[in-house]
């Protein structure tokens, strides 16, 4: 008898244990989320609105790239690629 009482301490104790493991995830998990939202909404005061700032100092990029890389530079132009001279020996 004295095993079946151990035994039944012991699975107790382990869904104690998992208990209480399972509210500090849920803590932490709530205290994440109430931590996001205070920032969006620090983030929103400074007037960033869906992830994006208000201004950039970037340049705008063309809609297609390769429409501003010149023809010959893509291709090699009309007499095909550069190609590399022979050395002489």
């Amino acid at each position: 008898m004295a095993e079946g009482d151990a035994v039944e301490k012991f699975l107790e104790e382990k869904k104690s244990f998992d208990d209480r493991r399972q509210a500090l995830v849920d803590d932490l998990l709530r205290q994440k989320a109430e931590a996001i939202k205070a920032f969006d909404e620090r983030l929103a005061k400074l007037g960033h609105v869906d992830g994006k700032p208000r201004k950039s100092h970037h340049k705008k990029v063309a809609a297609d790239a390769a429409a501003t890389i010149p023809k010959h530079k893509k291709t090699g132009g009309p007499e095909g690629p550069p190609v590399k001279s022979a050395t002489k020996l």
